[in-house]
């Protein structure tokens, strides 16, 4: 079993197979989706700022 082999939930709660990214830069990040204590969302974000422009 891979993880192109799972399916996940998306914020409106639909199932998303993760072999639609299959090779393609994926970071996996369980969040709390309400949650209001998200102070991650800030290095992510800058993260994903940082490597948009090469694929990410």
């Amino acid at each position: 079993m891979s993880i192109y082999d799972y399916t996940v939930k998306n914020r409106k709660n639909e199932d998303i197979s993760l072999a639609n990214y299959k090779d393609k830069v994926l970071l996996i990040v369980n969040t709390a989706t309400g949650c209001g204590f998200t102070p991650q969302y800030e290095g992510l974000e800058k993260l994903y700022k940082t490597y948009h422009d090469k694929g990410f």
